[in-house]
């Protein structure tokens, strides 16, 4: 090992400190509480109605998803997930998820782990513990990610990794 040799930097070594706190609320059910029976994949697949607050100046977009940790697979299921949400757009009504819905102008859904490009309701396995189904915002300091449609979860996290500015979460529960 050259010990006179300059170390490369770690890749994340750039990266903001942790990002700021958005608060995420819902008019269809309470944080830590059950997700609305319609919101299931088989009783109506519908997404609930989401509202964000908080992001600091120099917010220019945001990136929703809604992930269940609990599900009986590796690295968990994606339900829902969309970016470059304008920075103006603070709130989503319920049924904002249907897959002929626009969910905000310029506003880009990729393909969940349902194969669908758009919100796959809860569908824990019958007589599983209830799952968590965690809808979480990012706000980013830029206006386009860049990646479209076809981009998956994980490139559209790794992608936006540099650019957050502020989170939040709101988690529902769900059980058959």
């Amino acid at each position: 090992m050259d010990l006179d040799r300059p170390v490369a930097p770690h890749p994340h070594e750039h990266l903001p400190a942790a990002p700021a706190e958005l608060t995420v609320s819902s008019e269809d059910f309470e944080d830590g509480g059950p997700l609305p029976e319609w919101a299931g994949l088989e009783a109506g697949n519908t997404s609930p109605q989401l509202s964000w607050s908080g992001a600091p100046e120099g917010t220019r977009s945001y990136l929703l998803l809604c992930h269940d940790p609990d599900a009986p697979v590796i690295g968990g299921f994606s339900h829902w997930a969309v970016l470059d949400i304008p920075a103006d757009v603070t709130s989503l009504p319920r049924g904002a998820g249907a897959a002929d819905a626009q969910v905000a102008d310029g506003a880009v859904t990729l393909i969940n782990d349902y194969g669908t490009r758009d919100f796959g309701g809860a569908a824990p396995p019958a007589g599983d513990r209830p799952h968590r189904y965690v809808f979480t915002v990012w706000a980013l300091d830029t206006d386009s990610t860049g990646l479209d449609g076809s981009a998956s979860v994980a490139a559209m996290q790794f992608t936006t990794l540099g650019n957050v500015l502020a989170r939040g979460s709101i988690t529902g529960s769900y059980q058959l």
